[in-house]
């Protein structure tokens, strides 16, 4: 049986800078996030920063914000007598792409880039882009050394470990055959076409005619004006993946007590340990209880076929059926717990609505730590 997890000693510890909520879509991680924030920032007087990049804005709602953006937005109502303090952002895959375009080349060649349709076409929807933007956004906060503590709200991707996998989705992007032959004519001055139809012949054409002549130009311009940029994109890369296996990260799995968000669970555990990522615990969340476990759900069934109270006797199997569903939540997390018995383990109870405001938050809170 898996050991509890202390959420709180978690929080309160300064050597933890950032804790990465990770696990299959669906299973509460904004939620489980913000909490986590909250009580950082009230119960342990850390200056909080939580970074969702959920596009359905549950994070804004429930701390009372408007909106959510690429900025720090400061979450007001949270008490700060310990001298912490929570903010919240939402990632702007588009901004952030354009931050770190801004940051590491000229004016003039950050609007020749800007410019590029290709580019505007891969910074607001190419694959893998948002997941390495989340990495790029959370290397720039880590980097400011302004934040005690910074929670990580994965991205609702149909498997989390697109979060890992993007920096070397785009080192093998960067290393490609295709994208070498076009950075060769830009990288000597002359004209894609000129060089590749004098080196390609027939294949250029084809090319050419597939893909489209506009297409291709505006490929070659797109990597023409990246091409100083590429090495520090996979620097930093690097220098984000470091971090996520440095002690001064916690990565927390969420799930809820489904079978497919347990099994994405255990694959996600199985990867981490693999990549030597510092796993802190796992959270099982909206697990069902009952005040009267002792009560088991054949006695009350039994209970219920012999009392003559059809109020007793529907109370009765209401509670049957409630204990049977604990049994099977609990069997299902115990697929986890007893093939990862090294790994702390909380759960959350459910809860008969929807978090939708800092109190509700504050309560998740204190169920993670009860």
């Amino acid at each position: 049986m898996a050991e509890p997890l202390d959420v709180d000693r978690l929080l309160a510890d300064p050597a933890t800078r950032i804790i990465v909520c990770c696990g299959a879509g669906g299973v509460g991680k904004t939620t489980t996030a913000a909490a986590l924030g909250v009580r950082a920032a009230e119960v342990h007087g850390r200056r909080t920063v939580v970074l969702t990049i959920d596009p359905a804005r549950r994070l804004a709602q429930s701390m009372g914000l408007s909106e959510l953006d690429n900025t720090p937005r400061q979450v007001k109502g949270i008490d700060g007598e310990n001298g912490g303090e929570l903010h919240a952002m939402m990632l702007d895959m588009k901004r952030t792409f354009d931050e770190v375009v801004q940051q590491h080349t000229t004016p003039q060649r950050a609007a020749e880039i800007f410019a590029n349709p290709f580019y505007q076409a891969m910074s607001s929807t190419f694959s893998g882009t948002q997941e390495y933007m989340a990495m790029e956004k959370l290397g720039q906060l880590r980097a400011t050394d302004e934040w005690d503590l910074i929670v990580v709200d994965t991205p609702p991707s149909r498997s989390a470990l697109d979060f890992l996998d993007a920096p070397a989705r785009l080192s093998r992007f960067l290393d490609g055959r295709m994208l070498r032959l076009l950075l060769a004519p830009a990288r000597s001055g002359k004209s894609m076409f000129s060089l590749v139809t004098a080196s390609f012949g027939l294949f250029s054409r084809a090319v050419q005619k597939i893909l489209g002549a506009q297409l291709l130009t505006d490929l070659s311009g797109f990597v023409a004006a990246l091409d100083s940029m590429f090495g520090g994109f996979r620097q930093r890369a690097d220098e984000t993946y470091r971090i996520l296996q440095d002690p001064q990260t916690a990565f927390l799995l969420v799930a809820a007590p489904e079978k497919d968000a347990v099994r994405e669970a255990a694959y996600f555990a199985e990867r981490l340990v693999a990549e030597r990522m510092p796993l802190a615990g796992v959270v099982l969340n909206r697990m069902h209880k009952s005040e009267i476990s002792g009560l088991s759900a054949e006695r009350s069934e039994a209970a219920a076929a012999a009392t003559d109270q059809q109020m007793t006797a529907d109370a009765l199997r209401v509670h049957a059926a409630l204990m049977r569903q604990i049994e099977r939540e609990a069997s299902v997390a115990a697929t986890f717990t007893d093939a990862f018995p090294g790994v702390p383990a909380a759960s959350i109870a459910a809860q008969p609505a929807d978090v939708h405001d800092v109190d509700g938050l504050r309560t998740i809170g204190t169920l993670l730590v009860s």
